[in-house]
């Protein structure tokens, strides 16, 4: 076989391998419709590691917390007293009492409202926490596949490379090709070792921020996010409602509760309860009974500044509120613009990039074989099919990014992970 023969053919082979893995890809990322176990499979997965988070079994112990501090804001806020007096004197006194402080101001029904209020917010925070758990974990999981989808590309890129160099060196020594083809052809060698190190190094970096999450979880136990994913849905609620229901929307709204029921509070606070006390027992043979009723005196401490300091938390609260529910409605509007605009540029991509990349690769390899192509435009082309591919991946990447924002930012990953109303 003479050395042209065994150059065509090599060269097929080099583009058979990266034809190979991009029709691999383009396989994978042109499914039309989604299993519907792998979504299953992938919400069933992402609910067991939001369970067991630490910041989920944190936020789920603040609720506890929230819920004690609530049933203990129902009880009565005073307790009975009961006092024995003995006395030793000229004359011999033996008595017992009763007393009881009344609740005038209502100040009990005042504490549980700010306590029901409370709970109701932390019970909200509670959820935002699982949804941004999730939130984390699937990009975490969308970083890590992405990065090892780039790896492999990076992999076929070093392996061309790496049987191109061989080819050119036999080449050189036979003087079919120039010192400075050669010196190419190396040069283009060690850049595609150092691409293979820099992908290996970014999927041990993306395995890490998956490991902060799942823990000591096998890799083989995590999910694959090759599904399709959902068009916008249209709900029977406008923006506005969507928005007012996210769960950070609405601690912040029952946060404004609380602070208001707190002013009612403080100023029930201020008004005075009377503590009525009954005694009776002897003193000497005289039998002793004595009714008592004790009224404080706000002289010194009126805690009409108590008062002021909670009118001010609830216009801190109020203001706190509109700022958060500005933030969200846009952040709504824009992660839906986001997400359209990254379904369409990837169903796009699925129509007519992946048939072009294939299209491409069997041109080359025609032309190459024909001798109608030079090395060097070869390798330009080369290099434009596997950069093709790359972009595809952060397209990929894109779509997915903008998915997890949208479920998160509309609501919609509480239906997604099954939780219901």
């Amino acid at each position: 076989m003479t050395n042209k023969t065994c150059w065509v053919a090599a060269v097929a082979a080099i583009l058979a391998v990266i034809s190979a893995s991009v029709e691999v890809y383009a396989a994978d990322s042109a499914q039309d419709t989604a299993d519907e176990s792998t979504q299953e499979n992938l919400a069933n997965f992402v609910r067991q590691v939001v369970d067991t988070h630490p910041s989920v079994s944190a936020a789920r112990a603040a609720l506890d917390a929230s819920s004690a501090y609530e049933a203990a804001a129902s009880r009565p806020l005073y307790n009975p007293e009961l006092e024995f007096e003995a006395e030793d004197t000229d004359v011999e006194t033996r008595t017992v009492g009763i007393s009881q402080t009344l609740d005038w101001g209502g100040k009990r029904r005042a504490r549980l409202s700010v306590a029901e209020a409370e709970r109701r917010s932390v019970e909200a925070d509670f959820t935002a926490v699982r949804w941004q758990v999730s939130v984390g974990l699937l990009t975490a999981l969308a970083d890590y596949q992405t990065e090892t989808d780039r790896r492999q590309l990076a992999e076929a890129r070093a392996k061309a490379m790496q049987e191109f160099a061989d080819l050119s060196r036999q080449r050189f020594d036979s003087g079919d090709i120039s010192q400075v083809e050669f010196d190419l052809a190396v040069l283009a060698n060690s850049q595609a070792r150092m691409q293979l190190a820099t992908a290996t190094t970014s999927v041990a970096e993306s395995k890490q921020a998956v490991v902060n999450f799942v823990g000591r979880m096998p890799v083989n136990r995590w999910p694959s996010l090759d599904v399709e994913l959902p068009p916008v849905a249209a709900t029977g609620a406008g923006p506005e409602e969507q928005v007012m229901a996210l769960p950070h929307v609405r601690a912040a709204q029952l946060n404004t509760e609380a602070a208001s029921a707190k002013v009612n509070l403080r100023e029930r606070e201020r008004r005075l309860d009377p503590t009525l006390s009954l005694r009776g027992g002897k003193e000497g043979d005289d039998d002793l009974v004595a009714l008592n009723v004790t009224i404080p005196l706000p002289v010194r401490n009126s805690y009409r500044y108590e008062v002021t300091a909670a009118d001010a938390e609830y216009r801190q609260a109020r203001e706190v509120l509109s700022d958060v529910s500005r933030r969200a409605y846009s952040r709504f509007l824009g992660a839906k613009e986001r997400y359209e605009i990254a379904q369409a540029a990837w169903q796009d991509w699925q129509d007519t990039g992946d048939v072009s990349l294939q299209s491409q690769d069997e041109t080359l390899r025609r032309l190459w074989q024909a001798g109608e192509l030079s090395t060097t435009d070869y390798l330009v082309q080369f290099k434009q099919t596997l950069d093709s591919g790359e972009s595809a991946l952060e397209l990929r990447s894109a779509q997915w990014r903008a998915w997890f924002e949208w479920m998160s930012a509309s609501g919609h990953i509480k239906d997604w992970l099954g939780e219901g109303t």
